[in-house]
């Protein structure tokens, strides 16, 4: 009776290892989670083409400005200005179908059962979304400046630096904010189409009608600083901030995407993945 209890206390494998003796796996490493997922991001046609979308747009958008803006124009700023748009665009969009990817192509139960800890699968994401926006800004960067360059030796003139590093840093936070919103919607919805709906009147329709509200509600008009975070977001491409700018920034900052971003992975963490 004793020994028949000693047996069943540690059952063993048809190897006739005991399961109790073998240690526990070591857990993935965040740094080879960050590489499964920057190439996730460029697997598929889509995502690849996105991706290049972006150098393709800034070499278009310095092509154009090289062409048809006016002697007069042809500064960094103009460059940066117009390779800008399309970043703003972009980026969002990359950092959504970086998250809802899971659930819109149905891998979902892959990922999270070869990587059970979700938050480290989120947070790997969220790591390489900003990491791509920062690289990509700086390619776009360095477009801008051959862009001047070319510009200016076309046009006889000499090149215009007029953008402080203290302007570009600004210019790129605020592109880095965008991207984090389009994460934020994408663990929130967790569908690519809505997500990327709810982002365009995120960014399009929302601050028209705030702006119109401020236009005929003078009481608007100074709270809306401290409520709406795509109009504190605009301070940044000033050439400075005031204090009270940063400060408006990091409230509406706390509302619009700290708090929904942390109740979109709190749903992500419980959620059943199908």
């Amino acid at each position: 009776m004793t020994a028949l209890t000693a047996d069943t206390a540690h059952p063993a494998d048809p190897a006739g290892v005991r399961t109790a003796d073998r240690p526990a796996p070591a857990p993935i490493p965040m740094g080879r989670l960050a590489k499964v997922e920057l190439r996730k991001m460029f697997d598929t046609r889509s995502g690849f083409w996105l991706m290049a979308s972006i150098v393709i747009l800034a070499v278009l958008a310095t092509a154009a400005t090289v062409v048809f803006a006016p002697d007069s124009a042809i500064t960094y700023e103009s460059f940066a200005s117009a390779i800008g748009f399309p970043m703003a665009v972009i980026l969002p969009i990359i950092a959504i179908l970086s998250v809802t990817g899971e659930w819109s192509q149905r891998n979902g139960l892959t990922t999270f059962t070869l990587v059970p800890s979700r938050g480290r699968v989120i947070a790997a994401k969220a790591l390489v979304s900003v990491a791509v926006a920062v690289v990509s800004m700086v390619v776009a960067a360095g477009v801008g400046v051959l862009g001047n360059l070319l510009g200016s030796a076309v046009n006889g003139t000499d090149a215009v630096w007029d953008v402080s590093a203290t302007a570009l840093a600004q210019i790129f936070l605020a592109n880095v904010l965008g991207l984090l919103v389009g994460f934020m919607l994408g663990v929130v919805i967790r569908s690519s189409a809505p997500a990327i709906v709810a982002y365009f009147v995120y960014s399009a329709l929302l601050p028209t009608v705030f702006g119109m509200l401020a236009a005929f509600q003078e009481w608007f008009a100074d709270l809306q600083p401290w409520v709406d975070f795509n109009y504190a977001q605009t301070a940044l491409f000033d050439e400075t901030m005031t204090g009270e700018q940063w400060v408006q920034l990091g409230v509406t900052g706390i509302v619009w995407l700290v708090l929904p971003t942390a109740y979109g992975v709190w749903r992500v963490l419980r959620s059943e993945v199908k």
